[in-house]
């Protein structure tokens, strides 16, 4: 089923209305969809390199307010249905422990999600679940995606087609490291 999804996805590179369907498939993977836009934003880079930075653009802004989609599941279907079951279950209070700590790390959690291949939308659901700032959600989101989408619009736009390999298979580990490296160098200022 999942190769399904992937070959429609990528079907759509040379629809007529191909900017329409990565928006609609940047908007529904930021909560709900398990392909990642890239699928599209790379061979439409490639087909037309002239057009990288409103792709990226695209894909950046419908990412975004899908994942605003993603943040109002988490807080409103968590109200509804999660709250009072961990109230029965008398586990409320580990709940709000748990919301402390996720939203003392955020901003490293929607940044991370949002530059490496975890899945955004388990982060864009969890940030509305534990009642994480709105504005600090929208703001790391907007750099993350950026960060990712531009990069890879950059990338494809100085490169083209022989970068592909490197941003399909390699990418989402470079960003992993440099979030490593980045939270890695900010403890050790910390604690030296």
């Amino acid at each position: 089923m999942l190769r399904k999804l992937y070959d429609w996805t990528l079907s759509k590179v040379d629809h007529p209305q191909a900017l329409w369907v990565l928006a609609f498939v940047s908007f529904i993977e930021s909560s709900v969809f398990p392909i990642p836009p890239d699928v599209l934003m790379i061979p439409m880079i490639i087909a037309r390199p002239s057009r990288a930075w409103l792709i990226a653009g695209v894909a950046l802004v419908a990412s975004v307010l899908g994942g605003m989609l993603g943040y109002a599941i988490g807080a409103f279907a968590f109200d509804a249905v999660g709250r009072p079951i961990l109230e029965t279950l008398g586990k409320a209070e580990a709940m709000e422990a748990f919301n402390t700590r996720f939203n003392d790390l955020g901003f490293w959690a929607v940044l991370t999600a949002g530059v490496t291949p975890f899945p955004y939308k388990v982060i864009t659901i969890m940030s509305g679940w534990t009642s994480m700032p709105l504005g600090t959600f929208i703001a790391t989101s907007i750099l993350a995606r950026g960060l990712r989408f531009f990069l890879v619009a950059f990338l494809l736009w100085k490169f083209g087609a022989p970068i592909r390999d490197f941003i399909e298979k390699r990418l989402g580990l470079m960003f992993t490291l440099f979030i490593v490296l980045l939270v890695g160098g900010f403890f050790a200022l910390k604690f030296l």
